[in-house]
C-alpha cells in the first residue's frame, strides 16, 4: 500500500533530509587513503546524533552499523570495518538513513578518492549520478514509476553500463521501506501512478560490467559477479504540487 504523505510529514522528511545533504557535503574531506571504513562509519554516527537526528540503519534488521560503505566492486551494504583501509583511486560507495521525529531520510553518493584510476571509473560515477537525475526528472505527477525507471536504465545502458536487477529504490516515510518499489529498469507507462504526497527514495546501483551480483559470507555486503566496479546514488524526494521535491540535498527541500 503506498502510503501519500500530508506536507507537515513531509516538512518532517526534509529535516531528516537535510542532515544527509550537509554530511555528504563534508564527507569527501575525510575520505583520505589510509583511513579505514570504520573510522568513516563512527564520523557519520557523531554527525547524525550532534544534528539531532539517529542513524536509521544501525539496528535494522540486525545491522551493527549507520552507514553502509562500499568500495570498488561492492554495490551496496558493505561493512565498516578497521580492516578496511581507503586507498587512492578507490570508488567509495556511502549509503546512510537517518531519522527525525519517527521519520525518514535515505541517500547515498560515491566518491572517487585521490586520483581515479582510469576514465572508465570516473564515467561509471558520473553516468550514475545523471542516472538518478533522469529518474527525479520523470518523477512528476502524469508519469509512472516505470517512466522513472526506464529513463534510469536508458540512461545507464546508452552508457555502456549496467542496472542491478535485484536491489530497487524504494518508498520511504515513517518506515525505512515502504510501496512502491522503484526498479532501475523498467517500461514506461506502467507501474503505479506518480502522485503528490508519494516519498521515493531513487538510488541507481550501476555496474561497468553485468549486472549480476553475488553476497559475501557476511550475509550483507553486495559485490558484482564478474569483480568489475559499481557506483551508487540515492536521494529521498517528495512529490510536491506535480513536482519532486529533493529532500536529501542542502540545495533542496523547503526554504
Amino acid at each position: 500500500m503506498i502510503i501519500l504523505k500530508r506536507l507537515y510529514e513531509i516538512k518532517k522528511m526534509a529535516l531528516a533530509g537535510r542532515i544527509l545533504g550537509e554530511l555528504f557535503e563534508i564527507l569527501p574531506d575525510r575520505l583520505k587513503e589510509g583511513v579505514s571504513t570504520f573510522e568513516i562509519d563512527k564520523f557519520i554516527e557523531e554527525f547524525i546524533f550532534k544534528n539531532g537526528a539517529r542513524p536509521a540503519f544501525k539496528g535494522y534488521e540486525g545491522y551493527s552499523f549507520s552507514s553502509c560503505i562500499s568500495i570498488n566492486n561492492e554495490i551496496i551494504h558493505g561493512l565498516p570495518s578497521k580492516n578496511k583501509i581507503i586507498k587512492s583511486g578507490d570508488i567509495v560507495s556511502i549509503d546512510v538513513g537517518t531519522v527525525v521525529d519517527g521519520y525518514y531520510g535515505d541517500a547515498a553518493r560515491t566518491y572517487i578518492v585521490g586520483t581515479p584510476k582510469n576514465f572508465l571509473d570516473e564515467k561509471l560515477v558520473e553516468v550514475t549520478f545523471e542516472a538518478l537525475e533522469m529518474g527525479i526528472k520523470n518523477a512528476v505527477v502524469g508519469k509512472n514509476i516505470g517512466d522513472v525507471s526506464y529513463s534510469i536504465q536508458n540512461h545507464v545502458e546508452t552508457n555502456g553500463f549496467s542496472v542491478v536487477r535485484d536491489f530497487v529504490g524504494h518508498g520511504v516515510g515513517r518506515k525505512l521501506h515502504e510501496d512502491p518499489q522503484v526498479p532501475n529498469y523498467g517500461t514506461p507507462g506502467t507501474g503505479a501512478k506518480i502522485m503528490n504526497g508519494m516519498t521515493l527514495a531513487l538510488e541507481p546501483m550501476v555496474c561497468q560490467g553485468d549486472w549480476r551480483i553475488d553476497i559475501l559470507s557476511d550475509g550483507w555486503t553486495v559485490v558484482t559477479l564478474d569483480g568489475k566496479n559499481a557506483a551508487h546514488f540515492e536521494d529521498t524526494i517528495a512529490i510536491v504540487d506535480g513536482q519532486p521535491l529533493i529532500l536529501t540535498r542542502i540545495e533542496g527541500g523547503f526554504s
